[in-house]
């Protein structure tokens, strides 16, 4: 992603658009739960088409780097399918990022949905393609998701109204004052592994949101702490702390991330965005706008393009 360049935005659904499902990282665990998700996609208006063998499992992947990487460059080139949805994250996106065919995705603009492990992908189409994506639900979690949730993932990928603006019933404002950038993040653990690596995002005067699962108190911090020693929050504009699902004390991470940013800009706790039930579409890549005496992020671009 670069800073001094509009990111491209891809053309928004439209009703009776196909949807392709990929599984880059982790195989399929929970077949009715990924069924349900399957179906609430058709009942929103949409065609599903995904590979036969999708539930493949290699281990703790959904089967081999070569083929997970060729499932996701296969549907993408496929003209018929609109936009890519992840079956669910898990571990294995970062294995696929270096055999994923950015002239096609350059060429052909779609939209991407994920979180979680997904994050990689999110950041390397982001950076190589110089693309908006979506961070949001997966199809396995999307029966688990509240109606906001649902309704707002439809809401900022298909409808040509621009999405409202979130105002989150439970925020909690850390660190006053408004700021302005590009939205980026996503899940902690797997944005500090893209540190030092061609997929690493840039940071500059960005809106960052963070979230994470099943992580120890001290490895937290130590995520945190790693961003801090890398100079990567020195240069973000904004901080938007999401859900941090079984990661012990929420408040002991929002007091950790204000000392090492200081009070320096405008920060954000209880953000909808992580492993919960609560899980908004964030655009990656859109210019966005933190409103903390409103307690309000809105867009400054409309999130999709018409279709060519």
């Amino acid at each position: 992603m670069n800073a001094t360049t509009r990111n491209i935005l891809p053309p928004r659904l439209q009703r009776g658009d196909t949807i392709g499902i990929i599984a880059p990282a982790g195989p399929i665990r929970d077949q009715e739960r990924f069924a349900a998700g399957v179906r609430l996609i058709r009942e929103m208006g949409f065609e599903v088409r995904f590979e036969r063998d999708i539930e493949r499992r290699e281990g703790y992947l959904a089967g081999g780097d070569a083929r997970r990487a060729e499932e996701f460059n296969t549907l993408w080139a496929d003209p018929e399918i609109k936009a890519l949805f992840a079956a669910r994250g898990g571990y294995g996106s970062l294995r696929i990022a270096a055999h994923l065919d950015m002239d096609l995705i350059r060429a052909h603009p779609k939209i991407l949905v994920g979180f979680s492990d997904i994050t990689v992908l999110l950041c390397a189409v982001g950076k190589d393609a110089d693309l908006v994506t979506f961070h949001g639900p997966t199809v396995s979690t999307l029966a688990t998701c509240e109606h906001d949730s649902l309704t707002r993932l439809f809401d900022t990928i298909a409808s040509p109204r621009p999405p409202e603006p979130i105002r989150p019933e439970r925020l909690e404002i850390l660190a006053d004052g408004n700021a302005k950038g590009r939205l980026l993040g996503g899940n902690l653990t797997n944005l500090c592994h893209l540190v030092g690596t061609p997929y690493e995002p840039d940071w500059r005067q960005s809106i960052l949101f963070l979230e994470d699962v099943g992580e120890a108190p001290y490895r937290v911090d130590r995520m945190l702490t790693h961003l801090a020693a890398a100079g990567k929050l020195a240069e973000i504009a904004g901080l938007l702390l999401g859900e941090f699902t079984e990661c012990g004390d929420t408040e002991a991470i929002w007091r950790r991330a204000l000392e090492l940013t200081g009070g320096k800009i405008p920060a954000w706790g209880n953000f909808p965005v992580g492993h919960g039930k609560h899980n908004l579409t964030l655009p990656v890549g859109l210019a966005a706008e933190m409103d903390s005496g409103h307690g309000r992020l809105q867009y400054n671009a409309l999130c999709t393009a018409d279709p060519a």
